[in-house]
């Protein structure tokens, strides 16, 4: 290895470990009581740890892995002591002590150029340090949050991930049906895309909390399920009338945040398709969302009370997800065969219907028929009619369950963002 490339190893590799110090020496001044015993490592330590890698790394061609295995040994033993250490104190966590052994890690590779090319190897320590850096920054808000995950989030998740690592890889790829369409892996992928959307959505509210305020609430539930932000809160408005306006918040931003999911859901299985479908279902994003900006700054952030939480089921349960493939099933041969037999129209027909139920299933299923050959405005169009039908049907919930007052504003400001993306679909369609 050459000077230069050396150098700059050595350069990575104290970045690495200093990323990991910076965080735990900050950790360390924040929790320390004075004239108490210092932790183990800081801003200092972690460096010469990664240091020591790197260079037992580039000494291999001289001295063999016989350096790089003494100075882990040695790093190893160093930290043994301290742990006995602070153990006799009553400390018991290990997390300083493995994130010791991961600087030193860090560090060798980065000197190891047969691993990867040089700028590869370099992003994936630095990349690994921030990673680190955020697991120990983050201590608090992740315990915190595991102390509100139920046994049945767990066994749902480790369910899911059976079925997503287990049985995906070994579905049939082939295609079955008289049409062609249904493909075992395709819906199996659908399935793990749309839950994994969910989880992402079912985490944050779980960490954050409704409580945090409404339109916090509405945004975060809304990628699991706007259908039950809209239940929940029309059921508090309906219970609650004083309420209806500030529960007509989150409503608004559920709904909005629907849009922004389709279009997030398009962008990983078809992004050819953006092109035609971004436009409409962005500008409804964007009313409602400053729609919904603007009745929460009206209301003065009011709060909706101590039974705001809305109850979201975890998306990784496997009686939910099965549910969503074979939706996703029957609504793609529909589909199919409706634009097959009755062509545009009969697509359009089917979405309208499909968006009574589930906006997701017919959003994969046209994905699917644009990837097939399907024209991208025929796509944009039936995608759009889906997102209409269930904001039509989240609107007369607002009516029908939270009365006057709040399905007045729900329905007056989806309405008009349901006008506005109609209208950006119009003109691009008349300018095609």
């Amino acid at each position: 290895m050459a000077f230069h490339d050396a150098f700059l190893s050595l350069l990575v590799a104290i970045a690495a470990g200093a990323l990991i110090g910076a965080e735990r020496q900050q950790a360390q001044a924040q929790r320390q009581q004075p004239g108490a015993a210092g932790d183990f490592g800081g801003i200092r330590t972690f460096p010469l740890i990664a240091l020591l890698g790197a260079l037992g790394a580039l000494a291999r061609p001289f001295a063999g892995l016989w350096l790089l295995g003494g100075l882990l040994l040695g790093v190893i033993a160093f930290i043994t002591v301290s742990h006995l250490r602070t153990s006799a104190r009553g400390e018991l966590g290990v997390s300083s002590e493995v994130a010791a052994l991961l600087a030193f890690a860090l560090g060798a590779i980065a000197a190891m150029p047969e691993l990867l090319p040089d700028a590869q190897r370099y992003l994936l320590v630095g990349s690994c340090a921030a990673v680190a850096m955020v697991l120990l920054a983050l201590k608090r808000p992740i315990h915190g949050f595991m102390a509100r995950v139920s046994a049945d989030d767990v066994y749902a998740t480790t369910k899911f991930v059976i079925l997503a690592l287990i049985i995906l890889p070994v579905l049939p790829q082939r295609t079955y049906g008289p049409l062609g369409v249904l493909s075992p892996y395709k819906i199996g992928m659908m399935i793990v895309l749309v839950a994994g959307i969910s989880f992402a959505g079912y985490v944050a509210a779980r960490l954050v909390g409704s409580r945090r305020g409404l339109l916090v609430a509405g945004l975060l539930g809304g990628l699991v399920s706007s259908t039950a932000v809209t239940m929940t809160y029309a059921g508090r408005a309906r219970s609650e009338a004083r309420l209806a306006a500030v529960c007509a918040v989150a409503i608004v931003a559920a709904c909005s945040t629907m849009f922004a999911r389709i279009v997030g859901v398009v962008a990983v299985v078809d992004r050819p398709l953006l092109v035609s479908l971004a436009p409409s279902l962005g500008t409804m994003a964007a009313v409602g969302l400053v729609a919904a900006a603007w009745l929460y700054r009206r209301t003065g952030r009011v709060r909706a009370g101590p039974d705001e939480d809305v109850h979201l089921r975890n998306p990784f349960e496997l009686r939910q997800a099965v549910s969503f493939g074979l939706l996703y099933g029957v609504v793609l041969f529909v589909a199919k065969a409706a634009q097959t037999y009755l062509g545009s129209g009969g697509l359009y027909a089917s979405s309208v219907l499909a968006g009574l139920t589930d906006v997701d299933a017919i959003t994969l299923s046209v994905a699917e028929l644009h990837r097939g050959g399907l024209d991208s405005s025929t796509a944009a169009t039936a995608i759009t009619c889906a997102a209409v039908t269930t904001t039509v049907v989240k609107s007369a919930i607002a009516i029908s369950t939270g009365g006057r007052v709040l399905g007045r504003q729900v329905a007056t400001v989806l309405g008009l963002a349901l006008a506005a993306g109609g209208g950006v679909l119009l003109v691009l369609a008349l300018a095609a």
